[in-house]
């Protein structure tokens, strides 16, 4: 891209607002417009299941323009891109307005997905999405003391089921799994489930609506296990959708998000750059297949890392490489995630409160629950486990060489010995102040979250992995997600 050049960024959130910011720090002096379907410039989407739903904060409360600088962008909000045309290089929007644009990036995340059969008509079936849906929420609850109802055991459900306990509500989470947010490992389903019951939240596992009825003051459900619950609202929290509709015809595979290269260029597209939930890539810190990644943390990143790319081109752009991590607090609790546990074939207990997930006998991914602390060491100790492999975009031939010097191989610790040597907790230079900034100010710090370990890590964590020799140059940790 080159100054004077059109940069359309489809999608206003975090995504589309720290991709913006990204191309202004790098320069970028060309114009910049921004598409959102909301009415409302970005804003902390986390706190519509929290203090919004709550009422402890009113919508001009989680609004992020306080923390970034004059951008210099053409906001078109509430607008909905109808139409992409990838040849000609142009976005289509209502009422036959298009854009032409040099570069585009593509940031349009998810909307919550249909539960079928549900009565969606009714107003006190509700889903979780934006300031308008906590809002709506929050006057089903104000019209009736009946009880609320959550159906989804996933991050959402529960972080609306702790919401609701907050506030002295009565709630009921009904799910399909044995265990809420099972799968993030035992530990973490356990304890989930024990603060549930410490709050007198009520559970509905295993279960699933048998029929709905709705009535004038109450919406009651008919539960597989033979249940009747009555509610005054009921959310549906039962698992996203890419927003990609926008693209059919295009030319681009939108058959799960959309497909990218490790860059983030959609394949097909040299001028398209996807961030955020949308994003389907491969991440080669572990393996050549294209996922995608529905966490904050990784849209902030994925978003300037795309960003960076357009700038820069596809032959001269890098792979995004993060290393995954999300994070929730549910009643004072602290959640956390790191790498990818949805590739393991078994759990290993690593320290009290904390699960590692297995694949091919490697660390791919760590749970924690209530363990803040140790969680940074076992975070840092991934990272050195799983390092981002060296990108080198034209390697040269190989020189001729009379013998090759044999190489010796790196013995990790075996999965025996990483269970029977577990410590209780990390005694390193932990920096607290350093550790809020990271987990709780969010979009409070304007600038990239590039690497956490390196400064919060003053001596090697004494556990089993110590014994492994590790590469003195070891490449930092990368900026990564947990679910918010």
């Amino acid at each position: 891209m080159a100054d004077g050049d059109r940069i359309v960024i489809v999608g206003a959130g975090v995504a589309g607002l720290r991709a913006a910011e990204r191309l202004r720090e790098q320069n970028f002096d060309g114009e910049i417009v921004l598409i959102g379907d909301e009415a409302r410039r970005p804003y902390h989407r986390p706190m519509v299941s929290k203090a919004l739903v709550m009422g402890t904060e009113r919508p001009s409360d989680v609004g992020l323009s306080h923390y970034l600088p004059d951008l210099d962008v053409h906001w078109r909000l509430g607008a909905r891109v109808t139409h992409l045309d990838t040849t000609e290089r142009v976005v289509h929007l209502p009422g036959g307005e298009s854009l032409w644009y040099d570069g585009l990036i593509a940031a349009t995340g998810v909307y919550p997905r249909h539960l079928p059969g549900s009565p969606r008509h009714d107003p006190r079936v509700r889903i979780l999405r934006t300031v308008e849906d906590s809002m709506a929420v929050r006057r089903c609850l104000h019209a009736s003391k009946k009880p609320a109802v959550v159906i989804g055991a996933g991050l959402i459900g529960n972080e609306f089921a702790a919401s609701m306990r907050h506030i002295g509500r009565d709630v009921t989470l009904v799910g399909h799994a044995k265990a809420p947010l099972h799968r993030f490992g035992d530990r973490v389903s356990s304890g989930i489930v024990e603060a549930h019951h410490e709050h007198r939240a009520k559970l509905a596992m295993k279960s699933e609506v048998r029929h709905w009825i709705s009535t004038k003051d109450t919406v009651g459900l008919h539960l597989t296990n033979n249940q009747l619950l009555v509610a005054s609202v009921v959310v549906l929290a039962i698992g996203s959708v890419p927003s990609v509709d926008w693209m059919r015809g295009s030319g681009l595979d939108i058959s799960d998000g959309v497909l990218c290269d490790s860059k983030l260029f959609a394949e097909g597209a040299s001028d398209v750059v996807i961030a955020g939930d949308i994003a389907r890539w491969p991440n080669l810190r572990f393996d050549e297949t294209p996922r995608r990644v529905e966490h904050w943390i990784n849209a902030v990143e994925s978003a300037r890392h795309a960003a960076d790319n357009l700038l820069m081109g596809q032959s001269s752009a890098k792979p995004f490489t993060p290393l995954p991590r999300a994070w929730s607090t549910l009643y004072d609790t602290r959640l956390q995630m790191c790498g990818m546990p949805s590739l393991a074939e078994d759990t290993v207990t690593l320290a009290d409160g904390i699960t590692g997930f297995i694949r091919d006998g490697r660390l791919v991914g760590i749970s924690a629950w209530d363990k803040p602390r140790a969680m940074l060491d076992w975070m840092a100790e991934l990272d050195r486990r799983l390092p981002a492999p060296e990108y080198v975009p034209e390697p040269e031939p190989a020189p001729a060489v009379a013998a090759e010097t044999p190489q010796v191989p790196v013995v990790e610790p075996s999965l025996a010995a990483l269970a029977a040597d577990v410590p209780t907790e990390f005694e390193s230079g932990f920096d607290a102040q350093a550790f809020e900034r990271e987990f709780e100010s969010e979009f409070a710090n304007n600038i990239p979250t590039t690497a956490f370990a390196a400064q919060s890590l003053a001596a090697p964590p004494t556990t089993a992995f110590a014994a492994q020799s590790l590469p003195v140059d070891a490449p930092p940790t990368m900026a990564i997600p947990m679910g918010r």
